[in-house]
């Protein structure tokens, strides 16, 4: 189901020229599904069968409307029995559409999610802890402002694309990162945004095999996500990176997410992502934490502050710095980075631990617990600074 209502929605958004109401449509469809095809069993051409309840409910919502008899049956003459034959643009359309350049990413992936892959409102509202109705909401808001700009069913053009294919990349990006580490509940990993993340990201790579950007933003994925069995231990709290068991890595994707990287740089032009992924590829590549090229990670993240400007890029870079050159280059490099959240804090506690400022640390690490908003990595930040501040036995 969530490969096929992608492609029904497609066609018939386009076909109507009114997305809201066809993914009303498609969504109506895939609950009947849930229970005729579990009673039933699969039928001989899902895909036709999706698009033909669609359709009828698209109808339905038109005729409880008032709308004219003449459109009726219009819409009932194009109905499609078994055909499996789905334009390719259809769905490429459909991913620009819900990551429109007007959307935050808290509405534009809910709207993704939902419309691109096929989960019900239920299950995205579980996905972002919410109640349905919220989130619900939500997804309303989104599409009346994506109506609200004047959009409609068509590929970008070639002006446009670009800067609209940066927003999906955007989206696709934020919905990984909060899967890979979420920013709250009580577990470290939000397994299930961060694979749909990977499948949808499959999905662009697939459809757009040649863009160096979104080979190298999956390829990201998958070497960041290689090392989510290692991330935490038995009892959920976060393992950092240098204490991770590297055996417990998933070495087909950090194989596969490399080839990608390789073929996306060997294009000729390099993005962010492709950048991130490098620095990703470094780490996966050292066969124990003191064999990390260091130097060449600084390196990757001049870059990347270049590129980007992002203060997140900056943290990261004053880490690498403070590897190559010592804690005190790293802390002049956090001077007069603006980055609110607990980030910031917890990697200065860092270096003033390294640098040998317990106290500092202490005091650093308590701010950063304070200002984190996920359970496993308060308690990871509460236990630096207990075990700082706690007289040795």
């Amino acid at each position: 189901m969530r490969t096929l209502a992608p492609q029904v929605l497609g066609v018939l958004g386009r076909r109507s020229g009114d997305f809201a109401a066809a993914e009303d449509a498609v969504q109506e469809a895939l609950v009947v599904a849930v229970t005729h095809w579990a009673r039933d069993g699969v039928p001989e051409r899902p895909f036709g069968w999706l698009l033909q309840t669609a359709t009828r409910r698209l109808l339905d919502a038109r005729r409880s409307e008032g709308a004219r008899r003449a459109r009726e049956e219009r819409w009932a003459a194009a109905e499609v029995g078994g055909g499996e034959v789905v334009d390719r643009d259809d769905s490429l359309t459909l991913l620009f559409l819900c990551c429109h350049p007007s959307l935050t990413p808290a509405s534009a992936i809910p709207l993704t999610l939902r419309a691109v892959g096929g989960l019900t409102t239920a299950q995205v509202a579980r996905a972002f802890l919410v109640p349905e109705p919220t989130l619900a909401q939500r997804i309303s808001r989104a599409k009346k402002r994506v109506a609200d700009a004047g959009s409609t069913f068509t590929l970008p053009g070639p002006d446009e694309r670009p800067a609209r294919l940066r927003s999906v990349l955007h989206v696709l990006y934020v919905m990984f990162t909060e899967g890979s580490t979420s920013t709250g509940g009580g577990d470290l990993h939000r397994v299930d945004l961060s694979d749909e993340a990977v499948r949808l990201t499959r999905w662009l790579h697939a459809l757009d095999p040649d863009d160096p950007e979104v080979a190298g933003l999956l390829a990201l994925m998958l070497l960041t996500d290689a090392r989510r069995p290692a991330r935490t231990d038995a009892s959920g709290d976060l393992v950092p990176l240098p204490e991770q068991d590297r055996t417990r890595w998933d070495r087909a994707r950090i194989a596969e997410g490399l080839a990608l990287l390789d073929a996306a740089i060997g294009a000729g032009s390099v993005g962010e992502y492709q950048l991130q992924a490098a620095v990703a590829a470094v780490h996966d590549r050292a066969p124990t934490a003191a064999d990390t090229d260091w130097a060449q990670i600084a390196a990757l993240y001049d870059l990347l502050a270049r590129m980007t400007g992002s203060p997140v890029v900056a943290v990261n870079r004053a880490v690498a710095v403070a590897m190559v050159d010592g804690p005190a280059a790293g802390l002049r490099l956090l001077d007069g980075v603006d980055l609110p959240g607990h980030r910031l804090d917890a990697v200065r506690a860092h270096l003033l631990e390294s640098a040998g400022d317990t106290t500092g640390a202490a005091a650093a690490y308590r701010r950063a617990a304070a200002a984190a908003t996920s359970v496993p990595e308060q308690r990871y930040l509460t236990l630096r600074a207990a075990r700082l501040t706690t007289p040795p036995a």
